[in-house]
């Protein structure tokens, strides 16, 4: 690499030392909601605590570690030094001081609404002035992908561009446009609110504006996983990409299908008519098809390893993978939380089936296992991937790596499940205190403690992780080997225009997009009963 190795050390090493804070508060609310504590007396603190842990979780882990991961790929990929380093420094200044404003905030007790923007509630002006430089700063990172990727097109006219930085760039333009959501809503609605500068909001129109960002943004916090399937797995397990066009087949439909699905979200809003969540419901299916084009193709190239490794019948080779390899263990959990949690997202998105587990606790059961199990336990192998590069030093300890990841996935299991069974028996989710005295709780009180334990492992195995990373900064240096990609089983003389620029892609996933939102939208903003008064919870 050349200039931005300390530039993506620090996207990663803020992005994990915030995820650390917020893996322990996340533990502790865990915990006051069991049996096994004292109830705290006072449920603003549990809810400034579920600010934090979400805001962290939601906002500042993913972002900082698709910039870094960005702008590695950048100079692993293209093979040449990044374009725009002073900027890019310039975008992670302003993401450290947009955390740093809302955290001070969120401590304060001045913004404890979650990490959702959902009015009448508004918290102080500058928890969201926070999390707008955050945004702010993100999207000098979309234009150095794209400055990058038009300088290397410029320097190798009609080559095809590398999977992980068209996947890269793919995320980068999704997060633009998935943003824009949550940013008219904090601009034009939410920051006058918090202001003072009007006492009632349009809390409709502000649902569905945060509708835009809230699912979408799935999709951005699991575009490093996914560029990591598709161009570092096979290579670190010893086998070939079975295919290249179904990466960017995947990367271009993400684009296209992940934007116009967030109404899904309010199909208990009365704002917005049954015709258009019955069409977000619709489209919400479609996102599938790309998860389900990667499952197939990363098992096909683990099968490759497998059989390059001297496995052979029809399940036979499954033996043969490098079981005692981090990367293995690690894209199985993955697949197999994913599993789980995209089975859970079946029943949330149908329009009927929803109206079962409708904000209760398997609602928090899903996205933990979708993001916090199968995307974060990938973003674990990213930094340890990249770390011998970033560091210079030697090979990371696979023993202590192994445990790390079978903590993570055996905690985020323990954590999950219990809150799948207890949400089909109605119990709510941002709850901050349970009666377990009452008949009707009492039975669940044990699936508590289950979650608590498992939190419990999470935490430790977050501990191991900062241990590990840490550690490699005091071993000795050596020169690591050049990092490579994934190389193709099935290498293709000429990658077709469509899967080798994003115009198209692009259009259809703004033009999709207004379709499905403009007229709900523009409906609500004329509706007067949408406007309610302010509760400023920032002003107490």
């Amino acid at each position: 690499m050349y200039l931005a190795k300390r530039l993506v050390l620090a996207h990663f090493w803020i992005a994990f030392v915030a995820f650390l804070g917020a893996i322990v508060l996340g533990e502790w609310q865990m915990f006051i909601r069991s049996p096994l504590a004292n109830w705290i007396n006072n449920p603003e603190h549990y809810y400034r605590s579920v600010t934090a842990h979400g805001t962290v979780m939601a906002y500042v882990l993913p972002t900082l570690v698709a910039m870094g991961f960005g702008y590695a790929i950048c100079e692993l990929a293209l093979k040449r030094p990044l374009i725009g380093v002073k900027w890019a420094w310039a975008g992670f200044w302003l993401v450290i001081a947009g955390t740093a404003v809302a955290a001070i905030t969120m401590a304060l007790g001045k913004a404890s609404v979650l990490y959702t923007f959902y009015p009448p509630m508004i918290g102080n002006a500058f928890y969201y002035i926070g999390v707008v430089l955050v945004v702010v700063g993100s999207w000098i990172w979309v234009g150095l992908m794209s400055v990058n990727l038009r300088a290397w097109r410029k320097e190798n006219p009609g080559a095809t561009v590398p999977l992980a930085m068209f996947g890269n760039v793919a995320g980068a333009y999704l997060w633009a446009w998935t943003s824009v959501g949550a940013a008219v809503e904090i601009l034009v609605l939410i920051l006058p609110a918090s202001l003072g500068l009007t006492d009632t909001i349009n809390a409709g129109l502000a649902r569905v504006l945060f509708s835009w960002t809230l699912h979408a943004i799935v999709y951005f916090w699991l575009m490093p996983a996914y560029i990591a399937f598709y161009t570092i797995v096979p290579r670190a397990i010893g086998g070939r990409l079975y295919s290249d066009t179904m990466g960017r087949v995947a990367f271009v439909l993400f684009l296209v299908f992940s934007m116009p699905i967030g109404i899904h979200h309010l199909f208990a809003d009365p704002h917005v008519g049954a015709g258009f969540k019955f069409v977000h419901a619709a489209m919400t299916a479609m996102v599938s098809v790309p998860t389900l084009l990667t499952v197939f193709t990363i098992v096909a190239s683990v099968e490759i390893a497998a059989r390059l490794r001297g496995g052979h019948g029809l399940f036979g080779w499954v033996k043969a993978l490098p079981w005692d390899n981090p990367m293995m263990l690690a894209v199985t959990f993955s697949f197999v939380m994913l599993g789980f949690g995209g089975a859970g997202g079946i029943i949330n998105m149908s329009y009927q089936l929803n109206e079962t587990i409708h904000n209760t606790q398997w609602v928090t059961g899903h996205f933990h296992l979708i993001f916090a199990g199968a995307i974060v336990i990938m973003y674990f192998m990213v930094a340890y991937e990249l770390w011998p590069q970033l560091t210079g030093c030697g090979a990371l300890p696979k023993g202590l790596m192994k445990v790390q990841l079978w903590l993570w996935f055996v905690g985020m299991m323990v954590l999950s499940m219990p809150w799948h069974l207890v949400g089909l028996l109605g119990m709510p989710r941002r709850m901050a205190y349970y009666d377990y005295s009452h008949p009707d709780i009492a039975p669940q009180a044990w699936t508590v403690i289950a979650s608590t334990l498992g939190g419990l492992l999470l935490v430790i195995s977050a501990f191991i992780l900062v241990y590990i990373l840490a550690s490699a900064h005091r071993r000795p240096k050596s020169t690591p080997a050049p990092f490579t990609f994934s190389a193709t089983a099935h290498p293709m003389a000429h990658t077709p225009v469509a899967l080798n620029t994003f115009g198209l892609w692009v259009a259809m996933m703004i033009g999709l997009t207004l379709v499905n939102y403009g007229f709900p939208i523009a409906q609500i903003a004329m509706l007067p009963d949408a406007y309610v008064p302010v509760i400023p919870i920032g002003s107490r």
